[in-house]
């Protein structure tokens, strides 16, 4: 046989053989593990797509004339929380221009020139639309943080209860041979090494999704910016 192949069959033989305690530990490390990992495939796929809806809206809302242009493509790009930010700072400058349309004027006379109430109000809304989608964009992420933070502790607990199980086999055989010690030392190294490959990519992968957050978040407050001018310089 193999090395490989009995190493790793010796390898499933401890962990089938380990006590109930050490086999409960490890499949919590388990499910820690398989929810981890799909959050980080659920995230990495969602950001691709925030990244592409993104780039496109920003070109349509620097190339269109008018905010209603931007307003019809909205839809269609909806992953991208600068459209849930311009959707709020819409509403908002659409609700105040209506609410100020002054009477009508006099036949042959210019149409007047629509006008803000408050620009101030216009910037909350944005904000408030900000606040929301920095929420949405770190959704599920603080699982990651808890992940790597928990299961090296977890694994912990397996390796003191497994040298625990070792002492307990000395006492009670009155011997330190390594045969009586091994296995239960195995266990517990066995459920130590599950909760850092739990803990390691859920450490690189958090920090990784933390960063493209505070990227996104600085490109909404860019964003609100500009919103802000445009309508400063047309609205009011």
């Amino acid at each position: 046989m193999p090395p490989a192949q009995g190493n790793t069959q010796h390898f499933a033989q401890l962990i089938f053989e380990a006590s109930p305690i050490v086999q409960f530990i490890m499949g919590l490390l388990v499910v820690f593990s398989i929810i981890s990992w799909g959050i980080v495939l659920y995230k990495w796929w969602a950001f691709r797509g925030i990244e592409k809806h993104t780039s496109t809206f920003v070109d349509v809302f620097r190339k269109s004339a008018k905010f209603s242009e931007v307003h019809a493509v909205c839809p269609s790009l909806a992953s991208s929380p600068l459209v849930g930010m311009f959707q709020a700072g819409y509403a908002e400058l659409t609700a105040q221009l209506r609410v100020a349309q002054p009477a009508a004027a006099s036949p042959g006379a210019p149409a007047p020139r629509p006008t803000l109430k408050s620009l101030a109000a216009v910037d909350r809304a944005l904000l408030r639309a900000s606040s929301i989608e920095v929420n949405k964009l770190e959704k599920r992420v603080t699982f990651l943080a808890t992940t790597a933070s928990i299961t090296p502790f977890i694994g912990l607990l397996g390796t003191v209860w497994g040298i625990m199980t070792a002492f307990m086999n000395i006492g009670a055989q009155g011997s330190t041979d390594l045969a009586v010690v091994s296995t239960p030392i195995a266990e517990a190294l066995i459920a130590t090494a599950l909760g850092l490959f739990a803990a390691i990519p859920a450490v690189y992968f958090y920090n990784h999704f933390t960063s493209k957050v505070k990227g996104y978040a600085s490109e909404m407050d860019d964003f609100a910016l500009e919103f802000l001018n445009i309508a400063e310089r047309n609205f009011t």
